[in-house]
């Protein structure tokens, strides 16, 4: 890829927002904002209750305080992204798209008010596949938001034949996909009780959801049936980079289940079709990652303002990609069209 201009705009993929009009619009499922008696923060999702992180006055919910922290950090330009804990997928189908719909609106209004320094990905009642299509068709060509923002398993493995139409959609409509984990159950991943201690459903399930969605799109034949689908993985695509020779091997020997365009094509064909973003927080993690995926669809990412966001120092880990970067999120989030 053609290198850009050292001043080419600093691109962040992956800055999650809270809407201050969320709040209730679930009816009892939340979200709520609180503190408990001891001072911590809470903010509570249905029966998940995330503790210690402080929403209000914060980059998530401030916009000014996230314009001047992008400021600060060096970001020029962010694509603001539903709170993973609010994906809703057990909300009754009819009150999901309430709740999408207000928030899309409420989000693109945020976007409008900030040209050329926000941008905005939709929630989707994924529980109801015709009214997630029919949500992000408005949202796009009515409201002006730029892609479309899911689960790793929204209700469904990803490659699963009934998600088809609605990649036929994201694709017709020339919008990018984002898929980002979230965390499972009140107390962690119902079925691992070890991913409940040491924040392991962050640090170590996340990245576990990543990669079994990135064996759904490349095994279970997604990336085949759609050639145009851009999707986008958050950090790095989990442990994608570092299985990856065991995936092609099972390719190539081949395993009973490996279907014949793997065969042809290999693994790496596919995986190379993948964006990934570069939120891997090493160098070392972030030079394998470029080996095995190649740097044509790395994208620049940050979870700006969480707990593992690097601010200024998660730009200057990556300056020595930034032309590729910046040209590439141009590209997938169709700012150079």
């Amino acid at each position: 890829m053609a290198a850009q201009p050292p001043d080419a705009p600093v691109i962040d993929v992956h800055a999650h927002a809270v809407l201050p009009m969320s709040l209730g619009a679930a009816g009892a499922a939340g979200p709520e904002l609180g503190t408990a008696p001891d001072g911590t923060p809470f903010y509570r999702v249905g029966d998940y209750v995330l503790r210690g992180v402080r929403y209000e006055g914060s980059a998530f919910m401030d916009v000014d305080v996230r314009i001047a922290a992008m400021d600060a950090a060096g970001i020029d330009v962010q694509l603001l992204s539903p709170n993973p804990i609010t994906y809703f997928g057990d909300l009754e189908p009819a009150a999901a798209a309430r709740y999408a719909q207000a928030h899309n609106d409420a989000l693109a209004e945020l976007v409008r008010a900030h040209p050329g320094r926000l941008l905005g990905a939709a929630q989707l009642p994924m529980q109801d596949l015709d009214a997630a299509i029919a949500e992000l068709e408005r949202s796009v060509r009515e409201v002006g938001l730029s892609a479309a923002y899911v689960d790793t398993d929204p209700g469904r493995t990803l490659d699963d034949p009934a998600l088809d139409a609605f990649y036929e959609a994201v694709v017709d409509l020339d919008v990018p996909l984002f898929v980002h984990p979230t965390p499972l159950g009140s107390a962690g991943p119902a079925d691992d009780p070890r991913l409940r201690r040491f924040d392991l459903d962050l640090l170590l399930g996340f990245a576990y959801d990543e990669t079994l969605a990135v064996a759904a799109l490349v095994f279970g034949g997604v990336l085949e049936r759609h050639p145009r689908l851009d999707v986008c993985l958050s950090h790095g695509g989990g442990v994608t980079a570092y299985v990856a020779g065991r995936f092609a091997r099972a390719a190539a020997v081949p395993r009973a289940w490996v279907p014949e365009f793997l065969r042809e094509q290999g693994v790496e064909h596919y995986l190379r079709r993948l964006w990934l973003d570069t939120h891997v927080h090493s160098h070392d993690s972030l030079d394998l990652l470029t080996r095995v995926a190649g740097t044509e669809r790395l994208v620049f990412g940050t979870n700006f303002a969480g707990w593992d966001a690097g601010g200024a120092h998660a730009v200057e880990e990556v300056a020595h990609l930034a032309p590729v970067l910046s040209a590439n999120a141009a590209r997938l989030l169709r700012l150079d069209a």
